[in-house]
């Protein structure tokens, strides 16, 4: 594989997005809040997310694992982490449930999309190495899956040191608790 430093150098800002989370939730332990707590878990999460997708080729490699076996086995793995492993972190997050469970669905819409572009540009990068229709093109296009998964994360890092978590704290009617 050609780019293994390139691909170090990803997993390193990653690494320091994971940190960030880290040193965020050490320094504000004693916070309660659940949006705050889910917050900076998400950040933690889509870091390793990336650190992860990005250390599998080079150490795959190693293996003699070269073109398209190389790279639609990374995407399989990034695919899976990202939506068999985010389905479990929400099984185990009781904060991340609550918000979720708490907030109507229309307003988690709303708030959710400023995240599709970088998602789903992200899955069909990866989806097209897994289909094998560019195969010229697949370290090219897992590399930008890999890059938009940062920016995802680096945004959601940007909204929680801008907004805090007030933007997912569920609105509630009558005081009940119960989503509108």
């Amino acid at each position: 594989m050609q780019d293994v430093d390139l691909f170090l150098a990803l997993a390193e800002i990653a690494g320091i997005f994971v940190g960030f989370g880290a040193l965020i939730a050490l320094r504000s332990g004693a916070t309660a809040d659940p949006a705050e707590v889910m917050f900076v878990g998400m950040v933690v999460w889509m870091g390793v997310q990336t650190v992860a997708g990005a250390l599998a080729p080079v150490a795959i490699s190693r293996f003699g694992v070269t073109g398209h076996a190389l790279w639609l086995t990374c995407s399989v793995i990034v695919l899976a982490i990202f939506w068999i492993g985010d389905e479990l972190v929400k099984r185990l997050s009781p904060e991340r449930r609550a918000i979720l469970a708490a907030m109507p669905r229309k307003a988690r819409a709303r708030q959710e999309l400023v995240g599709v572009p970088f998602w789903l540009l992200m899955n069909l990068a990866l989806a097209l190495i897994v289909v094998g229709v560019l195969p010229v093109h697949e370290e090219a296009l897992y590399f930008a899956a890999l890059v938009l998964l940062l920016l995802f994360d680096a945004g959601l890092v940007l909204l929680v040191v801008v907004n805090g978590a007030a933007a997912w704290r569920a609105p509630v009617s009558g005081g009940s608790g119960a989503p509108r």
